[in-house]
């Protein structure tokens, strides 16, 4: 099933990360190297939307999956580390198992 919460949690991680290295590695120097604020605007908020996914998936994958509390705040300490969602994704993420 194509909606599960495994699939959410897996998708939101990598699209999360992938707007995070957006962000820090392209729209922030951007802003502070040239003056232009612009993609830090739009590839922030995307990137909030997308952490905000991420987060809640986590949560639905916790309880859809009884993915134990230090998995789960492993992946929500990931989420704050440039390339963590991608490791969490091999790490955890894939060895999860509907129980």
């Amino acid at each position: 099933m194509i909606t599960s919460a495994k699939f959410h949690l897996r998708v939101s991680g990598i699209t999360e990360g992938i707007s995070y290295l957006l962000l820090l590695g392209i729209a922030m120097p951007l802003k502070y190297y040239y003056d232009t604020p612009g993609p830090v605007r739009y590839i922030g908020m995307a990137h909030g939307v997308l952490f905000i996914w991420f987060v809640l998936s986590v949560f639905w994958a916790k309880s859809a999956l009884n993915m134990n509390i230090k998995n789960m705040l492993a992946a929500l300490v990931a989420s704050l580390v440039p390339f963590g969602t991608f490791y969490a994704d091999r790490k955890i993420f894939r060895s999860l198992h509907k129980s």
